[in-house]
């Protein structure tokens, strides 16, 4: 596949569809994470594509983020003995 259409944004599409326009490029991909420990849902959209010389860089996020109790933040009636 050519180069992408300029006219055609990537922000928010999903990142599997991002890839597919984006065709032979080489890619490098980063996951944009909250800073607790979570897990993503949702579909994994482009939120950020740049160019950086030899490579596109890709930058993509979950639609939404659940996150995990650690097990120091538990209480004592929530699976820990205690």
């Amino acid at each position: 596949m050519s180069d992408p259409d300029p006219a055609r944004p990537l922000a928010l599409l999903p990142e599997v569809e991002a890839r597919r326009v984006l065709g032979a490029r080489n890619l490098h991909f980063r996951l944009l994470a909250p800073p607790f420990p979570a897990l993503g849902g949702g579909t994994l959209r482009v939120l950020r594509v740049a160019e950086r010389g030899a490579y596109t860089e890709i930058v993509a996020g979950y639609e939404r983020y659940e996150r995990l109790e650690s097990p120091e933040r538990r209480s004592p009636g929530r699976g820990s003995p205690g």
